[in-house]
């Protein structure tokens, strides 16, 4: 399939050229042109005229669990561990496999709408999610989170899950589908459980993502159990040996950031839903000035309470300004960037987050023509600091079209919102 994109305006993100005009190009799944005129002799399949809008990279949201989308809303206001223990977990050990399936499509139509188009979970019944991706069109970095507050034989058993899911999946759906090994914390998992992940890990070749340092109560229960915080605790048991992804991180001395920095663990920063767990605010200008990769999250739209990834972007931008008393700690291209192309980076994704001729056809469209938007004198800026989900109008993954003028091309947006509600409804009966 050949497909030419015309009359846009292209934000590459690559800053050697930001901007650039003229047609891109798409054949099959790829990137073959950005900028200028189709070369001679070849012809579109399709062509398609964007007058008015931005052509850019999805975004790419590092960090969620996403059929927690049927419980948003459900328990607001509290702090972490309340939250999860009183309300959150007691309602998850009701889901059933329908629950899951259509709590991740609802999340995966309000990604894709929204502009997203890669997207990192952690949840179970994996298998469910994963044929919720490949039905969708979407790209997902999938894992099974594992708990380890059970007996010795389910801890066998949900390793053997994982492992399983990561091996049977990872590069499927037409290379959409990527896998990682996820103990799901070090408050959740004992030691030596979780040395058996990185065994796996070394093993399949594959990275790790837990959750890490997220509340201040998590980091001392850490020294209380194991006389060393959550940073060192997780180096000697080798998880920093390993392709690393941490949610959080909110609560990092500088030492642990050095480590982060020398291990080359990356971060998903999830700034809306750390805010309203009242987590804390993470150390990202120290975290960016010391060289550790950071990317953006949305943690489920249970927290959140949605997936807006343009609204993380602003956050991340606007937040650390605040906090620190200094405009200049994160620009505006260095927080898009964090939506883009890093969280491509962040998730080893070496063809995704850039428009770039060889790179994989994942791209959205923004409506630019509205009043906030105008005048265009810096998009970056507009994009970070005025945008938001609802602008989105297109969306491409893997050169297919998934939203065509805001509505989904491959899913029933209207079962999937009936479906949703009735799970919910079932829930919470």
């Amino acid at each position: 399939m050949k497909i030419k994109i015309q009359d846009a305006l292209i934000l590459t993100m690559d800053e050697q050229q930001l901007y650039v005009q003229g047609d891109l190009l798409i054949e099959n799944d790829r990137i073959i042109q950005v900028g200028g005129q189709a070369p001679e002799g070849w012809e579109a399949d399709e062509t398609v005229s964007l007058k008015g809008r931005l052509i850019m990279p999805g975004l790419v949201n590092t960090h969620g669990h996403t059929p927690m989308s049927l419980l948003r809303g459900y328990a607001d206001d509290l702090a972490l561990q309340s939250w999860l223990q009183d309300h959150i977990w007691p309602a998850e050990a009701k889901y059933t496999e329908e629950d899951v399936r259509y709590g991740s499509l609802l999340s995966i139509v309000e990604m894709l709408k929204g502009g997203t188009t890669t997207f990192v979970d952690m949840y179970d019944h994996t298998d469910v999610i994963a044929a919720a991706v490949e039905e969708a069109g979407i790209r997902g970095c999938l894992t099974r989170g594992v708990i380890g507050l059970c007996s010795e034989e389910e801890r066998a058993a949900k390793l053997a899950n994982a492992v399983r899911f990561a091996k049977e999946w990872h590069g499927k759906a037409d290379g959409r589908i990527t896998t990682m090994l996820s103990p799901h914390a070090p408050y959740t998992c004992p030691p030596d459980y979780i040395e058996l992940f990185v065994q796996a890990s070394i093993e399949l070749n594959l990275p790790i993502h837990t959750h890490m340092s997220e509340t201040i109560a998590e980091v001392e229960q850490n020294v209380r159990d194991y006389g060393v915080r959550p940073v060192e605790h997780l180096r000697r048991l080798g998880v920093f040996d390993r392709p690393c992804l941490l949610a959080h991180a909110v609560h990092l001395t500088d030492e642990e950031i050095q480590i982060l920095k020398e291990y080359d663990v990356r971060v998903s920063h999830n700034p809306g839903s750390n805010l309203k767990l009242a987590s804390g605010i993470a150390r990202v200008p120290d975290l960016l000035r010391a060289g550790v990769k950071v990317s953006l999250g949305t943690d489920s739209s249970s927290s959140n309470n949605n997936l807006d990834m343009f609204e993380e972007i602003r956050l991340v931008a606007l937040l650390h300004k605040g906090v620190t008393y200094d405009p200049t700690v994160v620009p505006a291209l260095t927080a898009l960037k964090m939506g883009t192309i890093d969280g491509a980076i962040s998730i080893w994704l070496d063809e995704v987050g850039l428009l770039r001729p060889g790179y994989k056809a994942d791209l959205i469209a923004i409506d630019i023509d509205q009043p906030h938007m105008i005048p265009h004198s810096d998009l970056v800026s507009h994009i970070v600091y005025s945008a938001s989900q609802k602008d989105v109008t297109d969306a491409w993954v893997n050169g297919k079209r998934l939203v065509k003028d805001g509505a989904c091309t491959t899913l029933d947006e209207e079962r999937i919102r009936y479906e949703a509600a009735r799970c919910f409804a079932r829930i919470n009966g």
